[in-house]
């Protein structure tokens, strides 16, 4: 059981915050408060800052400008309580275990070792990466959809408050991409998670997300629901209004 939550506490706030890497300023005063249980995404163009903001809120990078906290915590801390699972872009299973095995693996890590919490999490996996026969075959067998889909799936079966998700559908097929949408989509019905994904596919924005902010070059170009940013931009889909949001040419 998680100690030390509160049920006013957002699960993430963050405030003002800055990141240079060099010369480079990767964000420039991003804020934003988000809600419990919802599922968010985290919209921009490649090299926006997306990855950038996500690394500070998991709490791998420390350094930077601001403040963010995580279910009132530092990130750090969150993640050392375990209110925080991580899913990077370039994530990959152990292909040396079977897909059971990676989520009996990852489960041990966030059951600190309790057996019946590692029965329930690896209950959960199974589910939420629905691979059939094949969660039982080494993973350097997998194609690219079911390899996320089972990441995806140890990720989101701890049952943390927060799960941080990059790009979890880049570079899939449809039918993989569509089965993924699926997995996310049920979890942040069922409230058992606040879900933040980042992403540049405003489809996969907009089936998916209750919430919504908008960055491009390291700063937030809008913030709401996919209905308030449609008409705050006068678009009749996401992607138009995310192309004014940005100022780019049609």
């Amino acid at each position: 059981m998680l100690i030390g939550m509160t049920a006013t506490v957002s699960p993430i706030d963050v405030i003002n915050v800055r990141k240079s890497f060099g010369k480079k300023q990767a964000l420039s005063g991003i804020s934003f408060k988000l809600d419990k249980n919802m599922v968010f995404g985290l919209v921009g163009p490649n090299g926006a800052g997306k990855t950038t903001l996500i690394r500070i809120i998991s709490g791998i990078i420390t350094k930077f400008e601001g403040e963010v906290k995580v279910n009132g915590l530092a990130p750090n801390e969150a993640r050392n309580r375990g209110y925080i699972s991580y899913l990077p872009e370039d994530a990959s299973p152990y292909e040396r275990l079977t897909g059971i095995e990676n989520l009996e693996f990852y489960a041990r890590i966030y059951s600190k070792g309790e057996k019946k919490e590692i029965e329930d999490m690896l209950e959960r996996g199974i589910k939420i990466a629905n691979l059939g026969n094949k969660i039982y075959e080494m993973t350097s067998t997998y194609s690219r959809g079911m390899r996320r889909r089972l990441l995806i799936a140890r990720t989101l079966m701890t049952n943390s408050p927060i799960a941080l998700l990059d790009e979890p559908l880049s570079g899939l097929d449809v039918e993989s991409a569509v089965k993924i949408r699926k997995m996310i989509k049920d979890i942040g019905k069922k409230g058992e998670s606040t879900i933040l994904f980042s992403s540049h596919d405003m489809l996969e924005i907009e089936l998916l997300c209750d919430f919504i902010v908008m960055i491009n070059q390291g700063r937030v170009v809008a913030q709401g629901s996919p209905k308030e940013i449609r008409e705050l931009f006068s678009a009749g889909d996401l992607e138009e209004a995310f192309i004014k949001a940005v100022g780019a040419e049609l």
